[in-house]
């Protein structure tokens, strides 16, 4: 009975952090993956682009909310072939144009269950999510709004 339980301890507590913090990173995965949806959809249907950063903002924090991502998505405006993963795709891409095309990308860090209080923010995973934005070609030229 002893050796169970101790085998169990051994075996089962490493296992179940693993699930845990795996979890944890794909919950956060698919928050910036529909955050950068939502924030390209926004911000396309926008009356005027700084009213489409205002709303891609606000619907990347309430796409972070619906999946239980706390912290404040970090959102840039990159050209079509920008690389989201880089440390710097770029910034200033976005225009609404017609035919316009460029890229959103989101990046959250994603903190490891109980590992903030032994290391900090050394132990955080960065998860990055984009979408391509395709200003429709037959709507009017709002850029100058």
């Amino acid at each position: 009975m002893i050796e169970f339980v101790g085998l169990s301890l051994v075996l089962l507590v490493p296992f179940v952090y693993l699930f845990l913090a795996v979890f944890a990173v794909q919950r956060a995965a698919f928050g910036v993956t529909q955050a950068a949806r939502e924030a390209g959809r926004a911000y396309a249907t926008a009356p005027s682009e700084s009213a489409g950063v205002e709303r891609a903002r606000l619907a990347a924090q309430l796409a972070f909310a619906d999946q239980g991502i706390h912290s404040a998505p970090e959102i840039r405006f990159a050209p079509e072939d920008a690389d989201c993963g880089a440390g710097s795709p770029g910034d200033g891409a976005a225009t609404l144009e017609p035919g316009a095309r460029f890229v959103i990308c989101v990046r959250a860090l994603v903190p490891l269950p109980g590992v903030g209080a032994i290391a900090g923010s050394l132990a955080d995973v960065t998860v990055n999510g984009q979408f391509t934005v395709v200003v429709d070609a037959y709507r009017a030229d709002r850029s100058s709004a």
